[in-house]
């Protein structure tokens, strides 16, 4: 076992002893997930602070934890393949079977989002037809589920200006749009029931968090209006920007998770528990380079 990983847990076990407050926490449990982001994954040589073989192994550990604690589903925030050194169709999808096989070691339900990477060698209906969604959302850009009387909204931005969708490296990342059919969906959505709703999308929506815009969504502004005026958003979790960040306004969280590609072994992994209370409280447990974090809910 790291031994960093065995100190953190061993801390954690302490610290619910001394605390009956963190106790009592413990049993006002609503909904626990796995939540992990742009993995990267490919048999390619390093690149900067990017390790792509190794994202396979900090998955593994990743999911064994998850494992361990017996969470409600686990999600993948986008890019969770990357293409070679010399980008072709049948290898990137060799890296796509590889990894999304390790992804479904998750005993539970399994979600994806969307990220650019995903597209870059392949058409976005061939890396849905190589991988899996639980239940109903199997074979969806973008879909809803709903887990412990929470209503979970999986947005994909990967489309151009135009409305078509990204395709086999056929455009350009930092543009990415959310189109009219799918914005009239996600309004659709927000109606329908009087559940709290959290959103989950691959590139930023909280331009007004001075992130550079290159890494946001091309009509954040129109989405995260949507979001407000329907009053029912918890919080918006995100990936894309590897070194992660967080913002807030009008009652709605925005946090970014940090990318698993970044860094080597053994120092270097990321991904964390998500802990939803029933009072709509969001407890982030981080591993390794994530960092814990409470989101109090104050609407």
């Amino acid at each position: 076992m790291n031994r960093r990983l065995f100190f953190k847990r061993s801390c954690a076990g302490a610290l619910l002893l001394s605390c009956p407050g963190l106790l009592a926490r413990e049993n006002e449990k609503r909904l626990r997930f796995g939540l992990v982001t742009d993995i990267h994954f490919a048999h390619r040589n390093v690149h900067g602070t990017r390790y792509y073989e190794q994202s396979i192994t900090k998955l593994s550990e990743a999911i064994d934890v998850f494992n361990r604690r017996k969470l409600d589903f686990m999600i993948e925030l986008g890019d969770l393949k990357d293409m070679g050194d010399i980008p072709e169709r049948g290898q990137t999808l060799s890296f796509l079977d590889e990894i999304e096989a390790k992804f479904q070691t998750f005993d539970g339900p399994v979600y994806h989002v969307l990220g650019n990477h995903d597209m870059d060698s392949i058409s976005k209906s061939e890396f849905l037809a190589h991988t899996s969604n639980y239940g109903s959302a199997k074979g969806k850009p973008y879909y809803s589920f709903v887990r412990n009387q929470i209503k979970f909204i999986v947005l994909d931005g990967n489309c151009n200006e135009d409305g078509s969708d990204y395709d086999s490296g056929n455009f350009d990342w930092t543009k990415a749009f959310i189109p009219a059919g799918q914005r009239e969906w996600l309004q659709q959505e927000l109606k329908k029931d009087d559940l709290p709703v959290v959103i989950f999308i691959h590139e930023l929506l909280d331009t007004f968090s001075g992130i550079d815009k290159e890494l946001c969504i091309g009509n954040a502004e129109e989405i995260v209006s949507i979001l407000e005026q329907s009053g029912k958003v918890v919080a918006v979790i995100q990936g894309h920007h590897h070194a992660g960040n967080y913002s807030f306004r009008h009652g709605i969280h925005y946090f970014t998770m940090k990318g698993m590609i970044e860094g080597s072994l053994p120092e270097n992994n990321s991904f964390a528990v998500i802990e939803i209370d029933k009072d709509l409280n969001i407890y982030i447990e981080g591993f390794y380079n994530c960092k814990n974090k409470e989101m109090k809910h104050n609407r």
